[in-house]
């Protein structure tokens, strides 16, 4: 076969404009080259003038500075530390207290701003007026002074540890935190503990598939007396088998303290409540506005089936509302994660107080730590981003949305 004839350059030059939309998207093409040099100009600056200021202060820049030792002590650590620790422990002590109060708080501020939206929604004029003052009341006033508020005003004014509240005489609150019994784990724990999730899965398998028989055959599956084998029959004949898979070591007072057992901080305290109550007003009226748009034919068909109130907010209702709640919802959720970090106000030790407060000041390492600070905080954010977006594709599959 013949070889094709080349096209002229100027065919080529033609082609290549009438693919970019004529003279507009040749232009356009122009500008955002001109927009990605400008970019790659202002990055250099930046980083030029970052490593000259560094340079004139003398000041090394790198990550070494992570396998250094600390020197400092911390009030509240998840796993075992001390002040000979290297900066990395640091880092990793600041990283799992950050997550805890996230995930604590999550948990709380959903169910509270769950049954607030309810209240308000309810057809009972008290409880819908408490639940709105609830709302306007915590969701105007700042976070750092309510944080401030029940730590100082709440928890300060606690009495002195000689003087503590007792519960059960086991658990001890005062102005140093709650006192309780610390769990001695045993061989049996890790039995116990696969057992348990052993059971959890039957759970999910035995409830995959009583909804599978519902929806093909419209069978009814009983399967709450299996479900309750699974949780309390298995867990405790492991514990038959392997003997008490922990102990419980209790507090006791001696001079002006206590020894032995665990502490929950006032400091830990303190934020929890503050992030998980002022959250909530905000996800109440987000829940409340995503049941709002629900036709309220939907509530007519429910009571026309012969359900109550309450199973049709639950079966019918909400179901439908979450698509319009996961969006705003899934804020809330990275915002109260973010605004953990005014926990430096009443000195717990989150990853902004000890690493990017305590580490930083020590070390001099400015550029780096923020960078580390920002980086967890922006994966953070994505993690949780990513799981309620597979959440809300999994809830729009099971509505046929």
């Amino acid at each position: 076969m013949a070889a094709e004839p080349r096209k002229p350059p100027l065919q080529l030059f033609l082609k290549l404009r009438r693919a970019l939309g004529g003279r507009a998207g040749w232009d356009g093409l122009a500008l955002q080259v001109l927009f990605v040099a400008a970019l790659a100009w202002i990055g250099y600056e930046i980083v030029a003038n970052a490593r000259g200021n560094l340079e004139t202060q003398h000041v090394a820049s790198g990550f070494d500075f992570m396998s250094r030792t600390a020197g400092f002590g911390v009030s509240q650590s998840l796993i075992p530390y001390s002040e000979t620790d290297t900066y990395t422990r640091v880092f990793l002590v600041g990283l799992l207290n950050t997550l805890l109060v996230a995930v604590v708080g999550i948990f709380f501020a959903t169910i509270i701003g769950f049954i607030v939206a309810l209240g308000r929604l309810s057809p009972n004029w008290l409880i819908s007026r408490i639940s709105g003052g609830y709302v306007e009341l915590v969701r105007n006033l700042p976070l750092l002074f309510q944080i401030l508020f029940w730590y100082l005003a709440v928890l300060g004014a606690l009495p002195s540890p000689r003087q503590s509240v007792s519960i059960f005489d086991s658990f001890f609150l005062n102005n140093r935190g709650l006192v309780i019994p610390k769990p001695i784990g045993h061989e049996g724990l890790v039995a116990l503990m696969i057992a348990i999730v052993a059971a959890i899965v039957g759970c999910l398998l035995l409830r995959s598939y009583s909804r599978r028989a519902l929806f093909q055959s419209g069978r009814v599956v009983i399967v709450w007396p299996y479900v309750s084998t699974l949780l309390v029959g298995v867990p405790l004949a492991v514990m038959m088998i392997f003997g008490a898979p922990f102990t419980f070591e209790m507090p006791v007072l001696k001079g002006f303290n206590f020894s032995g057992g665990a502490r929950v901080t006032p400091e830990f305290v303190a934020l929890a409540i503050a992030l998980s109550t002022y959250t909530a007003a905000f996800i109440a009226e987000v829940v409340r506005a995503g049941i709002l748009s629900v036709h309220k034919g939907q509530m007519e068909a429910g009571a026309s089936l012969g359900l109550s109130r309450g199973s049709t907010l639950r079966l019918i209702v909400v179901p439908q509302a979450m698509r319009v709640i996961l969006p705003p919802l899934t804020n809330q959720y990275l915002n109260l994660t973010k605004n953990s970090s005014l926990a430096v106000a009443i000195g717990y030790p989150d990853l902004f107080s000890v690493f990017a407060g305590t580490t930083l000041s020590q070390t001099g390492q400015a550029i780096e730590i923020i960078a580390i600070t920002m980086g967890v905080y922006l994966l953070i954010s994505l993690v949780t981003s990513t799981i309620m977006s597979f959440y809300g594709w999994r809830l729009a599959r099971s509505i046929g949305a």
